[in-house]
């Protein structure tokens, strides 16, 4: 699209302590950035087998990978302080939370924000549902019928109802509603055929983390205009979003180095075993692991973890989804996605994992990124 830009947005951390979390939110908005989007998790993707420092530097400051602040107060803590930023969630799922309570807690932070905030919805990973009893069967079902009724929540007047095969509502009240002009959008976490369909009949905004090229965004952003059509709705309403864990150092040799850490290296793990064999090789964790499904970090052993580690291939860092290089580098493959339709994308700096030298880096790099996709144009 001619005279198009792409939003720079950043992913914040929300594990202790408080004051690293306030410090990274008054940096976003001093390099002027469009959002600030946080987790919802229980557990990392780093098992607690290999937490230390050999590792990462990290490891000295939390004892443990897996302390998370719970993302609904987190966010209501930050909004007296995000100023222009939006402000959201990438993402939550309607199975640890009720959608009503999703809904309410949105609607909320409208009332507390100057703009409008975005509530990024998936279906879920294994790691924060199984360990904990929760039920994760037909996690796609149970979304669509969440996604019906938070537009419910959000936009109808009076009492609710709602039967479906996973949630039933019976003249269930929900007079809240958005702050005038700031109703929430919801971006979807989708990548599958039938999440890009529910994306393209329910969603505002698409929100992926495993797209590795142009090529494949652009088809799958396709897949979701067409639901959109379908279903009534303009594919323009739909912001083309993009999450990516970057690894940006003062010159390629730099960030190439930084592949070449453990740290930045276990990230491969969480890569597909599809992308795997197209790199040649079988995943170590299964020759058809899924990791939003088949990975639980803990119950795994130091020797398993370091064994798969030390297997990622090379291909499956530079050629899949991370996102790597120095700043002008980083700037013309997000401009490549912008020419196959993203408009926003949330970067979150893993290699500020590999040193406290790499993180104040990595805060800089994207101040430059952002200023420079303000003023880039997809053709």
């Amino acid at each position: 699209m001619s005279g198009s830009r792409i939003s720079v947005g950043l992913q914040l951390g929300t594990q202790p302590p408080l004051s690293a979390l306030r410090t990274v939110l008054l940096v976003a908005r001093a390099m002027r950035l469009d959002s600030a989007m946080v987790i919802d998790h229980f557990q990392n993707v780093f098992p607690t087998a290999v937490w230390d420092k050999d590792l990462t530097w990290m490891a000295a400051q939390h004892p443990s990978p897996h302390e998370f602040f719970d993302y609904q107060v987190m966010l209501g803590f930050l909004s007296s302080r995000v100023g222009r930023l939006r402000l959201g969630v990438g993402v939550t799922e309607p199975i640890r939370r009720h959608p009503v309570l999703i809904a309410q807690a949105m609607m909320t932070l409208s009332h507390l924000t100057k703009r409008a905030p975005i509530l990024g919805i998936g279906a879920g990973e294994w790691m924060n549902l199984d360990p904990y009893g929760l039920d994760a069967s037909e996690p796609v079902a149970r979304l669509e019928e969440a996604l019906q009724i938070i537009r419910m929540c959000m936009s109808e007047p009076g009492p609710i109802n709602f039967s479906g095969k996973h949630f039933q509502l019976n003249n269930a009240t929900m007079d809240l509603k958005p702050a005038p002009g700031r109703m929430p959008e919801i971006w979807v976490a989708g990548h599958g055929p039938r999440m890009l369909r529910l994306t393209g009949q329910y969603g505002d905004g698409w929100y992926p983390t495993m797209v590795a090229t142009p090529q494949e965004y652009a088809s799958k952003l396709a897949v979701i205009h067409s639901a959109a059509a379908a279903a009534g709705r303009s594919p323009d309403s739909i912001t083309p979003a993009l999450h990516r864990f970057l690894v940006v150092g003062a010159s390629e040799q730099e960030a190439r180095a930084m592949l070449d850490t453990k740290v930045v290296r276990a990230f491969g793990l969480m890569a597909s075993a599809e992308l795997w064999r197209q790199a040649g090789s079988v995943h170590p964790l299964g020759e058809n692991f899924n990791p939003l499904v088949d990975f639980m970090p803990d119950r795994y052993d130091r020797e398993t973890i370091e064994a798969a580690i030390a297997a990622v291939p090379d291909a499956v860092l530079t050629e899949g989804p991370l996102l790597w290089g120095d700043p002008d580098q980083v700037t013309a493959k997000l401009a490549a996605f912008g020419d196959a339709g993203l408009r926003h994308v949330v970067l979150a700096p893993i290699s500020g994992l590999v040193s406290k030298r790499a993180a104040l880096y990595a805060f800089r790099a994207i101040g430059r990124i952002a200023h420079s996709l303000s003023g880039k144009t997809a053709s």
